[in-house]
């Protein structure tokens, strides 16, 4: 899948639709999400113009990558999340349940998240 430079949250990051921010910094931004599935449902996104994890993981440079980790353990102790528990989610592809060809971490808790995968 290539890098759609007109996704969603390619638009966030240019500016052009605004977004509740959680953190930012040189490589990452992380907001709450629109129509969240827990109580915290936060967005934590590269800068950079990667579709999935095994292309960030691929192409990120070590900064980005330690970013984006970073990131989204400070924001899971800045929420009060790391003391209940919270679940990261990357979705990748289609099969994988990936709706922006963004490369994304979902950052869920606030309430149990539930079972690990459900079958349709």
């Amino acid at each position: 899948m290539a890098y759609d430079p007109d996704n969603i949250f390619a638009k966030i990051l240019r500016g052009d639709i605004p977004c509740k921010k959680v953190y930012e910094d040189d490589h990452v931004l992380a907001f709450f999400d629109i129509a969240p599935k827990t109580p915290m449902h936060v967005l934590v996104i590269p800068k950079g113009a990667y579709v999935s994890h095994d292309d960030f993981s691929a192409n990120a440079t070590d900064a980005e990558i330690a970013a984006l980790t970073r990131a989204a353990g400070k924001i899971a102790r800045d929420l009060g999340l790391a003391e209940s528990g919270y679940r990261l989610i990357a979705n990748a592809g289609e099969n994988g349940g990936q709706e922006v060809p963004h490369y994304h971490v979902h950052i869920l808790g606030g309430a149990y998240v539930g079972p690990m995968v459900s079958r349709r």
